[in-house]
């Protein structure tokens, strides 16, 4: 099993730039590329930040590939 951030989609869908994300959501832009390169394993606190900052459902933020 693979969890798959498609944080990288969502974030340009919305049009809202990593910076922006950044500010809304308290973690750093540096923190947020890693996650959106899928070179670091984001936490669930930092996925309920990520989620309220862009008005997601946390599920919308992961796909799970079997």
């Amino acid at each position: 099993m693979k969890v798959i951030i498609l944080l990288k989609d969502i974030r340009q869908q919305k049009q809202i730039s990593l910076e922006q994300l950044a500010k809304l959501s308290g973690i750093s832009k540096s923190h947020l590329s890693y996650i959106e390169r899928q070179e670091k394993e984001p936490t669930i606190t930092v996925l309920i930040k990520i989620a309220k900052a862009l008005n997601i459902d946390i599920k919308d933020l992961y796909e799970v590939e079997w």
